[in-house]
């Protein structure tokens, strides 16, 4: 089932998400239903944050690579990064909850990552280049951050505007979203 993504400006997606147990209900319908948005949406990464729900769960899928070989693919269950290690490279990231706004991001290009995957098996895993920096940007949302967090004050002023109407549903996307401040009028 498709799920509406929560727009820019949510509350939810400020919050540091709660690591969650085996018991957490409905668990593999909720990941499997976070995979068919993603995929509708054309993401690669998503997190439970962006549908609303402030828990330690994101998944990544970085689609096949160009020589037709599967991609990275992933559920992360009470995520923590212990370590971002090498030179910061750019790269233009977006995302699904602050739609049309793209900006040059820079992070770390390998991770070392422990958590939880779908059948509950722990994992400590060393991960680079893309894969990584899909991981970095889903795991700031269950920190409660965003990528527009990591630009210049005076970047994100110049934004301020797009920010805004994307909060109150002044956009328009392929997919379902839920927009904090949409006017109730008709």
């Amino acid at each position: 089932m498709k799920l509406p993504i929560v727009a820019y400006g949510d509350p939810v997606l400020k919050k540091v998400g709660t690591d969650i147990d085996k018991d957490y209900p409905g668990l593999k319908q909720l990941i499997s239903d976070m995979f068919d948005t993603m995929y509708y949406a054309n993401g690669v990464g998503l997190a439970a944050p962006q549908i609303g729900l402030p828990i330690r769960l994101f998944i990544v899928d970085t689609g096949e690579d160009e020589d037709g070989t599967p991609g990275y693919k992933k559920v992360f269950i009470n995520a923590e990064i212990l370590e971002e290690t090498g030179e910061a490279w750019s790269f233009n990231e977006g995302c699904l909850s602050i739609p049309d706004i793209r900006e040059n991001i820079m992070r770390k290009p390998n991770v070392k990552i422990t958590y939880f995957d779908e059948n509950w098996v722990e994992h400590t895993e060393d991960v680079d280049g893309m894969p990584a920096r899909v991981i970095q940007h889903e795991y700031d949302h269950i920190e409660g951050k965003l990528f527009t967090d990591k630009v210049s004050v005076l970047r994100k002023t110049m934004l301020k505007s797009k920010l805004d109407a994307i909060s109150k549903g002044n956009i328009k996307t392929d997919y379902k979203m839920k927009f904090p401040n949409k006017s109730k009028k008709r």
